[in-house]
């Protein structure tokens, strides 16, 4: 009996001496699905859980693991912080006061770096009050808004009030481990971020080359980042490793572990997916990319995923694959059978975070606002309510893609046997739902549901400010362990919103949010400007209506996104609807998303910015909400046409109570 061979070298021997590959040899393939760097750092990202969940009920051997996590865990180390102060060295008298500040503090940062990474983690107690009174850390840049030692500024006795010590020392933690960070990013490796890596080379860009440039460097972050991979690769000898793109911040991570994965098991197939690739990927003919991987998928990955190992192993033709594309003969091609089909989103399996060190996530506090930190913080389960939107008809989303536009949602008894199966496999019962819309009938079939099966949670997630939740809906979803919501309250202006086809107007966003509030549920506002014929004038009155959102509590925070016109939403399609003119560029050959666009309107959107996020970043501590919305800025704009009452009065009746 011949011996069978095993690992990349036994996939590939089978694949090229044209061997028939059984359905048992198939199943052994061992793969590996990574989050690369750089995503959340208090929780894993969903969609290896996902992709594991469903190829383990298929009977495959699947492993997962976050590098981003892992990469940074060596960082931000004793032995790591030794290595950076190595790697600073070149710098001279006028490195940036991130460098200088580590230099001059290397022993105390040296000393506390691990002890605070464990008490991020929750596994270090006894320090709270030495980091809560600023006796222990150094402290940079990041702790200057502080003020100093015993005259701190008001908005932190707003946030943790006398007895949050614990929550102050997490938060003074969090700015130690940005200090250093910043140090990261000045003196050593411009792409790190401590939530994103190399962002702002992934925007939408038209050609391979920027990353290219950017790969061919080898700073000490990228060293980490080869040790890491290099490590985990000699740990699980994959076959086939999936790598997942959610964001353009994990794009070069990404490139940086397809290229180790090249080199230390050339036999190895690699896969690329992910939400950015769904989005930026859709036109791609960039032959280079796939110097580093094998394949890309598009949009749900069960099926694709499914369909290429059964190819891989040679039991499929590349014909009968689902949306992917492959490099055939130097030039890229785009396979997709119309004999295969989605597996439906209720029958997709339960996700499962098996093999993640969950003990070893940091719950990282950048700002001193209680519902800004459910994103960096706790540790959640993330699931997702429903496939696609319920309502996808807003102008500026990505309406022909198919994470929006079909629409599938669970049924309430699903959804509770999906949280019950992570709360036994986890442990832990915080839940993220990441719907770009939850369905509100949805989430209040689901409260009825947990409430009937006492199942004690927390849960939050976004929504749209529908008429359905009203006061009595919202008290149901708090009761059922719902403590924040974050919605979409856009340009916040009666005129663009209808453009926008959001289906809300302010009055009714008020209504809604102050249901949420007066329930206890945090509230969340996602804003827009620039949006095409916004005027100066819209812009300050949206500002203006967000103020007495925060007065009258509506709201707990907020943040402005500069609008991006998508490529697959209606207004990227069709510019002239909108009065705008698309500005002629070369046909990109790699990603292509964000237009560029002309608004004879002429507003100068870009110097508003600056003014209307110092707004929001007192707004959320409580400072200046009294002040005229014109002192936020540094020049001249219009005084505000809205009444000062107008949330006042809208909120009569029972949306006081």
């Amino acid at each position: 009996m011949s011996r069978r061979p095993s690992g990349a070298v036994a996939l590939s021997s089978y694949r090229f001496q044209g061997l028939k590959t059984t359905a048992w040899c198939l199943l052994i393939m061992k793969i590996l699905l990574v989050n690369p760097p750089l995503l959340q750092l208090n929780t894993p990202y969903p969609a290896t859980a996902y992709l594991a969940g469903h190829l383990r009920r298929c009977g495959y051997s699947v492993r997962q693991a976050d590098l981003g996590l892992i990469w940074v865990l060596r960082l931000f180390s004793q032995a790591g912080v030794q290595r950076i102060l190595a790697a600073l060295e070149s710098e001279g008298s006028d490195a940036h006061p991130s460098v200088v500040h580590l230099r001059e503090n290397a022993e105390r940062v040296l000393a506390c770096i691990d002890p605070v990474i464990a008490f991020l983690q929750g596994r270090q107690t006894g320090l709270e009050r030495r980091i809560a009174g600023r006796t222990l850390l150094p402290e940079g840049k990041r702790f200057a808004e502080l003020g100093p030692v015993g005259h701190e500024q008001d908005y932190l006795d707003f946030a943790f009030g006398a007895f949050g010590v614990a929550d102050k020392a997490k938060y003074f933690a969090s700015l130690f481990i940005e200090d250093l960070a910043d140090a990261i990013t000045h003196g050593i490796d411009s792409s790190f971020e401590l939530s994103r890596y190399g962002s702002k080379l992934s925007q939408s860009p038209p050609s391979i080359e920027p990353l290219l440039e950017a790969m061919a460097s080898s700073p000490l972050t990228a060293t980490c980042l080869n040790e890491v991979t290099l490590e985990l690769l000699e740990q699980e000898k994959p076959d086939v490793v999936g790598l997942s793109v959610p964001f353009p911040g994990s794009l070069l991570g990404a490139l940086r572990i397809a290229s180790i994965i090249r080199t230390t098991l050339p036999l190895a197939r690699i896969i690329m997916g992910g939400g950015w690739v769904n989005t930026e990927f859709r036109d791609l003919c960039e032959p280079r990319l796939f110097d580093f991987v094998d394949a890309v998928t598009y949009d749900d990955g069960e099926r694709p995923l499914e369909c290429l190992l059964e190819y891989f192993a040679g039991r499929r033709e590349r014909e009968q694959l689902l949306r992917t594309r492959l490099r055939v003969d130097g030039e890229v091609r785009w396979f997709c059978s119309s004999d295969e089909t989605d597996i439906p989103f209720s029958q997709t399996a339960n996700p499962t975070y098996d093999g993640l060190p969950l003990c070893d996530y940091l719950g990282i506090v950048d700002f001193p606002n209680p519902m800004h930190r459910l994103w960096g913080d706790t540790r959640w389960n993330k699931l997702t309510v429903a496939h696609g939107c319920y309502w996808k008809k807003c102008t500026f989303c990505d309406l022909s893609l198919d994470y929006i536009s079909r629409y599938e949602p669970l049924s309430a008894m699903v959804l509770a046997d999906r949280m019950e199966a992570l709360i036994a496999e986890t442990g832990y019962r915080g839940f993220h739902f990441v719907d770009e819309a939850a369905p509100p009938k949805v989430l209040a079939g689901l409260a009825k549901e947990l409430l009937r099966r006492h199942i004690v949670v927390s849960w939050w997630g976004n929504i749209r400010f529908d008429p359905y939740f009203t006061p009595e809906v919202c008290k149901l979803l708090a009761d059922s362990g719902c403590i924040a919501v974050t919605g979409g309250l856009e340009a916040a202006q009666d005129r663009l919103l209808a453009l926008m086809q959001k289906g809300v107007s302010v009055k009714q966003v008020a209504r809604v949010a102050k249901a949420f509030a007066n329930s206890g549920i945090l509230v969340h506002a996602y804003l827009i400007y620039g949006f095409p014929s916004q005027t100066e004038q819209e812009t300050i009155d949206s500002l203006e209506y967000v103020r007495q959102l925060f007065v009258e509590g509506c709201l707990d925070s907020a943040h402005w996104h500069r609008l991006a016109v998508a490529a697959h939403a209606p207004i990227g399609q069709d510019p002239a609807a909108f009065g705008i003119k698309l500005v002629p560029t070369p046909t990109p050959t790699f990603a292509r998303n964000d237009l560029q666009f002309v608004d004879p309107v002429g507003t100068n959107h870009d110097r508003l910015g600056l003014g209307l996020n110092k707004a929001i970043y007192n707004y959320m501590r409580g400072l200046g909400l009294d002040d005229d919305v014109r002192a936020w800025f540094d020049f001249a704009v219009p005084q505000t046409s809205v009444p000062s009452d107008y949330v006042e009065k809208t909120l009569g009746g029972r949306w006081r109570l």
